[in-house]
């Protein structure tokens, strides 16, 4: 069915598929930060768990945004936790004390394997020709891009 859109449906699947496993990769990102906010230990806490708050406030607004692109493009994105650990490249860790740095390390990988995914994405909406989902994705790799920057000079 032609939903109105100028897309054809065969660019809208593919498009909904990448946008789906990131979706799947920010529900995964969003309960480690939580876990990270409640478990982080040591010197670091005030400052660790504050900014963890505010980077999984951030991330709800993303899931969000993102799941509403899937349903714009005529599909259903994924909406549970069996769904999103199966598609999911980012990995749950367990509830335990952790230090702020370790943490840092930890979220600079997983950044990594976002920023990648999104910039894979970008070229395949471009081959459709959607503004739409790029600009999406192009504003969720400057986030993780400059959060990124941020965590390495925290390191350095």
């Amino acid at each position: 069915m032609d939903i109105g859109i100028g897309l054809d449906k065969k660019g809208r699947e593919e498009i909904s598929k990448v946008l789906n496993k990131y979706l799947a990769n920010l529900n995964v990102l969003y309960t480690k930060l939580h876990n990270y906010h409640w478990n982080v230990e040591g010197n670091e806490f005030f400052q660790i768990h504050e900014e963890m708050e505010g980077l999984y406030d951030e991330t709800a607004e993303e899931i969000d945004e993102v799941a509403e692109r899937i349903l714009t493009l005529g599909f259903r994105p994924a909406a549970s936790m069996k769904e999103y650990l199966e598609i999911a490249e980012l990995e749950e860790v367990e509830s335990k004390g952790i230090r702020g740095k370790d943490i840092v390390k930890n979220l600079l990988n997983d950044f990594s394997i976002l920023i990648d995914e999104l910039r894979k994405g970008i070229k395949i909406a471009e081959e459709y020709e959607d503004e739409v989902s790029i600009d999406l994705m192009v504003g969720s790799l400057e986030s993780l891009e400059k959060t990124s920057w941020m965590f390495r000079a925290y390191l350095s």
